[in-house]
């Protein structure tokens, strides 16, 4: 039961504080060991196609064994001093594993700049939350990307770490969060990642593969929720789930572009080339800078669904085991 309370305080900090600046964050750990394992790697090994998926492969368990062995012992460790010191550092952990407050932050940020009306200050706040070029973006194309990045990180950002702390505590939400900052940092299909990048993110799509499609599930009760479209979720998310060349980021694209009646994806402009995509979602109506603050108030409402659940997952397996 102790993994049940960590999460809800890790929930409740989340949503109090976000990701306070001055306070050691293990996502930050994270990334700084994945880019010294990657220098290491990429000196022992040939900079050859083979050689370099090789080291993508190294490169992803150096970083999941540097990164939940010595979270997995101090829990043990603590848990043998004390139930509640275990039980703090789980709930600090479970708290730095969530995106919630930090992801809705960002979405008002840009939100902000667009109703001043500032597009330049507007794009720099975008730039910060997506990989794009948003020097190109008008003011639709902002909001379409900001909605776009809400919506696919209801799932990578809180969901998704919900989930596997339900199932194996704070341990497994930073084998989660490990994976998933592999991805973000060398999971491209560019000239320096194309191989070495690979292993990071076909492991990042199988990880994601079930929390988002239940993310998109839980959108629909949380679209009736908010008075949004909730039939559009479903028909949107059924027709278009899989336009997107990740097997998940349409997922929840498709049942947030549904429940606010706009379209979102297309093609955009990635380190200077242009990729072509499809659209997701029907164009009701024009999107508008309002449709930010109504999809961060669709994630926070998918995410509280998504609590429960775990709740209810975890409270089994604690009567099963």
């Amino acid at each position: 039961m102790l993994t049940i309370y960590a999460l809800l305080i890790g929930c409740a900090l989340d949503l109090l504080f976000g990701d306070p600046p001055n306070i050691p964050h293990i996502v930050v750990g994270i990334g700084r060991l994945i880019a010294l394992f990657e220098r290491l790697v990429r000196r022992a090994l040939p900079e050859t196609p083979k050689g370099e998926l090789w080291g993508g492969v190294i490169l992803v368990v150096l970083t999941l064994v540097a990164s939940v062995l010595p979270v997995w012992a101090a829990l043990h460790l603590l848990g043998l001093v004390h139930p509640l010191a275990r039980l703090a550092l789980e709930a600090l952990l479970c708290w730095q594993c969530l995106a919630a407050r930090c992801l809705a932050d960002a979405g008002y940020n840009v939100y902000r700049e667009l109703i001043k009306p500032d597009l330049d200050a507007a794009r720099r706040e975008v730039g910060c939350i997506v990989g794009r070029d948003t020097s190109v973006l008008d003011e639709k194309g902002v909001t379409r990307a900001t909605v776009e990045t809400i919506a696919e990180n209801t799932s990578d950002g809180v969901v998704a770490p919900l989930i596997f702390m339900a199932i194996g505590g704070a341990a497994l939400g930073v084998m989660y969060k490990a994976v998933n900052t592999m991805d973000s940092m060398v999971g491209y299909k560019n000239d320096r990642y194309l191989y070495f990048g690979r292993a990071a993110a076909r492991l990042d799509d199988a990880f994601n593969f079930i929390p988002s499609r239940v993310s998109r599930l839980l959108m629909i009760p949380a679209s009736l929720i908010l008075r949004l479209d909730a039939r559009g979720a479903l028909r949107i998310f059924l027709r278009d789930r899989k336009k997107h060349l990740s097997p998940n980021s349409a997922q929840t694209e498709s049942a947030a572009a549904g429940a606010l009646g706009v379209q979102l994806g297309g093609s955009n402009v990635y380190f200077g080339k242009l990729v072509q995509k499809p659209t997701i979602g029907d164009a009701l109506r024009p999107i508008e800078p309002a449709d930010i603050l109504r999809t961060r108030r669709l994630m926070y409402c998918t995410s509280a669904l998504a609590l429960l659940l775990c709740i209810l997952i975890r409270g089994s397996i604690h009567i099963w085991l």
